[in-house]
């Protein structure tokens, strides 16, 4: 029997509140939405590459946001060192989250998105949006920009889910 991607409920909110809870809770609400989006299919479903030419799979977006929750969060917010699991481990293909993404290892990359999102919530869970750090590339950058940075990652990723899903099962909704 084929592997399923588990049944996920959406929280919308806080409505109200502080700067950190509403941020947070738009984090959350598109965390969920992206696994939302893959819930109730096999993993040859979330594998499939529905718009050719493009490699882009929904298990490819799993891939892609499990490597981008450590990145930010653990590697920069918490300056932890990260081993990745698809981001430069091979030079001739940048791509690799999307097109290695196969059927066969869908309930593995699921657990690694799951574990990372764990590991990124840890990460920011004591630390203040008004916490800075260096990025080789960009210099100085806090915590508030990398939560407003993955809020946008994973709005337009959605998007990008949105159309997978539709070309999958026909399933539409927010």
């Amino acid at each position: 029997m084929s592997w399923t991607a588990p049944e996920v409920t959406r929280i919308d909110g806080p409505f109200a509140g502080d700067e950190r809870a509403v941020l947070l809770g738009f984090l959350e609400y598109h965390r969920a939405t992206l696994l939302w989006k893959c819930s109730g299919l096999t993993g040859e479903q979330l594998a499939r590459r529905a718009v050719p030419p493009s490699p882009l799979s929904l298990l490819g977006l799993i891939r892609h946001i499990a490597d981008v929750e450590l990145a930010w969060f653990v590697r920069r917010v918490a300056g932890q060192e990260v081993e990745f699991h698809f981001f430069d481990t091979d030079p001739d293909d940048d791509d690799v989250e999307f097109t290695r993404a196969t059927a066969e290892t869908a309930e593995h990359d699921y657990g690694l998105l799951v574990n990372a999102i764990d590991q990124a919530r840890a990460a920011l869970a004591d630390v203040s949006l008004d916490h800075t750090f260096e990025h080789p590339r960009l210099g100085k950058m806090s915590a508030r920009w990398v939560v407003m940075h993955m809020i946008e990652e994973y709005a337009r990723h959605n998007g990008h889910a949105d159309f997978l899903r539709e070309q999958i099962d026909g399933a539409t909704g927010e």
